[in-house]
């Protein structure tokens, strides 16, 4: 389990927004307050002043104080806007690659098809699922994305996760989920044909001793296997005696084949005592 002062992607969008909504909300009073300062400061019908900053028909505002305030308020902005996108591509770097902060070996890894409208996912020991992921709380999930047939795009809005999934093509991004016994709606956010609107899925979020049961449970049957192996043993041992009934046939065949010669001999043995009968039979006469 990754410790708590883990950044998951939803607190670093949660931080980009809230800056970005603090300080736009900042600069927004100072505007407008300062607009509505020199809008009432120089309204019609107000006692004339002999203010050196006071605007004249017709002539262009010098910013006031020979342009200093003008210079203040572009400098002001400059360093603010550019420390913003620093600190923000900051944060984005970190949301694409945590780097150490998240190590490997703490992490799952899933990877996830998008195929005929449907999401499919096998997790590392070989568990299948389909339209439904489940993953432990507190844990960095690594998902590998690719397509099946055509353009998809796998998302889960409330953990701010998105990856293209193209045929071909493999993106892989991260997420992590805090509690267990949430759930998450998994989104195809890209226009994929007829069925794309019902291209959908979830995630659950499970305790880590479930998540263990879960993967043992959906884990390939490792008896088949072992019937495959017993299979090819019997294979084995049918092809051994196979053999030593070939052995068996070629020793009977070669029995025979003495016998034969034994067979031979005996005809010749007949014919040598044909031959002295005849001899005897011409001495008599």
């Amino acid at each position: 389990m990754i410790p708590m002062e883990v950044q998951t992607r939803v607190d670093v969008f949660e931080q980009i927004f809230l800056v970005f909504l603090g300080l736009g909300t900042l600069v927004g009073v100072v505007v407008v307050a300062y607009t509505l300062y020199n809008a009432y400061k120089y309204r019609d019908g107000a006692a004339k002043t002999a203010d050196k900053d006071t605007p004249t028909l017709g002539e262009l505002p010098t910013g006031g104080a020979g342009g200093k305030k003008l210079f203040l308020s572009f400098g002001l902005s400059a360093i603010i806007v550019i420390s913003l996108v620093v600190w923000t591509y900051g944060m984005l770097l970190y949301v694409e690659d945590p780097g150490d902060d998240i190590p490997q070996e703490d992490a799952i890894e899933v990877d996830v098809v998008g195929d005929g409208f449907a999401w499919f996912f096998e997790y590392e020991n070989g568990a299948e699922s389909t339209n439904t992921m489940t993953v432990p709380e507190d844990t960095p999930v690594w998902i590998n994305v690719t397509g099946g047939d055509v353009w998809h795009t796998f998302g889960i809005s409330d953990l701010r996760v998105k990856a293209d999934a193209i045929p071909g093509e493999n993106d892989e991004t991260w997420f992590m989920a805090e509690e267990a016994g949430e759930t998450h709606e998994i989104e195809c956010f890209e226009l994929c044909g007829d069925g794309h609107s019902q291209m959908t899925g979830t995630v659950e979020v499970v305790e880590e001793e479930e998540f263990e049961e879960f993967l043992e449970e959906e884990a390939p049957d490792e008896d088949e296997n072992g019937d495959d192996e017993e299979n090819g043993a019997d294979e084995e041992e049918n092809g051994a005696d196979d053999e030593e009934n070939g052995d068996d046939a070629d020793d009977e065949n070669g029995d025979d084949e003495e016998n034969g010669d034994d067979a031979d001999d005996d005809e010749e043995n007949g014919d040598d005592e044909d031959t002295d009968e005849d001899a005897d039979d011409g001495g008599d006469v």
